[in-house]
């Protein structure tokens, strides 16, 4: 089973790193996480947020957010539309299906013919 998160966006912010107080290099990274098996491949309602600086590196967390980066957050949050849930089965999955419906009617059909 493979977890990742697939890109959605990226979105320039025009605040002030609260390490290197530069105007420049803040980013919001908006991703969503998939789930690939042999089966099925889905994709989940989980959102993953995340704010760096690229001019000094580094990653903003919450804690070290102003009320201003916390407001544009907040406003990115609802403008950004995520993909829909959703699951896919693989061929595999649809082979079993069958293979199972067909095992099961033939099962069926023994006994059936079994009594007669």
């Amino acid at each position: 089973m493979a977890e990742k998160f697939v890109f959605i966006k990226e979105v320039y912010l025009n605040n002030n790193c609260p390490f290197c107080y530069n105007n420049d290099g803040l980013y919001l990274t908006v991703k969503q996480k998939t789930i690939e098996t042999s089966f099925y491949k889905a994709i989940t309602p989980e959102i993953k947020y995340d704010l760096a600086c690229k001019t000094c590196k580094s990653t903003v967390y919450p804690v070290d957010w102003t009320d201003d980066m916390e407001r544009i957050f907040e406003y990115h949050k609802k403008a950004i539309t995520p993909k829909k849930p959703s699951t896919q089965l693989k061929k595999t999955a649809w082979l079993a299906i069958f293979s199972g419906i067909i095992l099961a009617i033939c099962i069926v059909a023994f006994l059936v013919y079994a009594k007669l």
